[in-house]
């Protein structure tokens, strides 16, 4: 038993834990890494009541620091909100983040949870720049792109000289052998994780779009920590669950705090570093494989990228509103949805619907068929097809030549159509 437990929280929580256990054991029995139930739901129980009790805060003091902290653009090109909204979630994120590394810190001697005790500890201080970054960018609005993305690089090269967490290898013939001379290891491994970060911040445009998105991933990688008995893995995943839904608990549907850039960050750090420990940790686990369970935000930037230098002939970090969430809600949510006086973020909350489901389908079947490195490389081309596919759809208006690569890719001058 661990010395910091949730026992000292509000009964109903203690009651809720024994009852979310209860069902754990029977869904999936022995963890078979040595955690009980108990401790593994003591992990996300901790980070989430951490979490939203500051997310909490931050609401009810908005009063006092919403001059820095309010997201006040409602006009900006990206922006759907209609009232100033503090964007300060990664710091409610981060501290439920720290909470479950203490839980894990000071465990008893001998206690399961005690794996690598500091190891959540020394990533969460890896990740400290990319938060950071974040924060200062939410608080004055004057960190450039390149300065964040920097940010992240040393976020990486942090984690890799704590915790050793450098790509050991990506699945690609003569690209392994490759790897094994450390600066590119330490080269690829920064780029690999600067891109994942990112990825969720582009995603950020809808409530519950970029943590429920979160959510399923990491809970995917726990299953597949806990399917190879990986504790420390699994620990990292339960601890960034919990935080993500304490902060969610506030912004879906609703939309009362944004996680910001901060939060983006962090969190895109932390999926991504555990992306990168189960690659290191697990010889057993293909690199597709979790790359299966990321493909949606990953997809999701390499196009953007694509898309903003090479068709449209602008900068790769300029802000548009041609995101696939985003033209989820102007030609789909708004289409469908009648707007509704009495709850009007019904259709903002219907893009994280569509995202959720999107990643909840394909993390399943990666975990279901993608143990080996053809059946991943397949989940993951298919991922692409459809998103590009779908994409298109979207822009067109129409499934008229959307599997046509001369209209995916833009080769072919689109003709006018609704205005997007």
């Amino acid at each position: 038993m661990v010395m910091f437990s949730l026992n000292c929280l509000h009964p109903t929580m203690e009651l809720a834990m024994i009852s979310t256990e209860g069902w754990f054991t029977r869904t999936f029995g022995s963890t078979g890494i040595g955690l009980t139930s108990t401790e593994v739901l003591e992990i996300v129980f901790a980070a989430f009541f951490v979490s939203l009790t500051v997310s909490v805060l931050i609401v009810l003091t908005e009063r006092w620091h919403g001059r820095y902290s309010f997201d006040k653009d409602v006009n900006g090109i990206q922006k759907v909100h209609k009232n100033p909204v503090p964007r300060t979630g990664g710091l409610a994120v981060a501290i439920g983040i720290f909470s479950a590394s203490m839980l894990v810190l000071f465990a008893e001697p001998g206690d399961p949870t005690r794996v690598d005790a500091y190891g959540v500890f020394k990533l969460l201080v890896a990740g400290a720049p990319a938060l950071f970054a974040g924060l200062v960018e939410d608080m004055t609005k004057c960190v450039s792109v390149k300065a964040r993305l920097l940010a992240t690089f040393c976020s990486a090269l942090l984690a890799a000289w704590l915790l050793g967490a450098n790509l050991p290898r990506l699945d690609i013939w003569g690209m392994d052998a490759m790897l094994e001379f450390l600066p590119l290891s330490l080269a690829v491994t920064a780029f690999a994780v600067a891109g994942v970060t990112n990825s969720v911040n582009i995603i950020d445009g809808f409530n519950g779009v970029a943590g429920g998105a979160i959510v399923v991933i990491l809970s995917g990688m726990a299953f597949l920590a806990w399917h190879v008995g990986d504790t420390f893995v699994m620990q990292l995943a339960l601890a960034g669950v919990g935080a993500a839904l304490g902060f969610l608990a506030l912004n879906y549907p609703t939309g009362r705090i944004f996680m910001g850039d901060g939060g983006a960050y962090l969190l895109g750090f932390w999926a991504a570093e555990i992306a990168v420990l189960t690659i290191v940790r697990n010889p057993g686990v293909t690199a597709w494989q979790v790359m299966a369970i990321y493909a949606y935000p990953v997809i999701e930037v390499v196009f953007s990228m694509y898309r903003r230098k090479i068709v449209r002939k602008a900068e790769v970090g300029a802000p548009d509103r041609l995101h696939m969430h985003s033209l989820f809600y102007r030609r789909v949510a708004c289409q469908k949805i009648s707007r509704n006086v009495s709850y009007p973020w019904m259709r903002n909350a219907a893009v994280a619907c569509f995202v959720s489901t999107w990643i909840v389908v394909a993390t399943f079947v990666a975990l279901s068929f993608g143990d080996t490195v053809p059946a991943a490389i397949a989940l993951v081309l298919i991922q692409a097809l459809l998103y590009m596919a779908y994409y298109t759809r979207l822009i067109r208006g129409h499934w008229g030549r959307c599997l046509n690569p001369a209209v995916i890719f833009g080769w072919r001058p689109e003709p006018k159509g609704r205005p997007i």
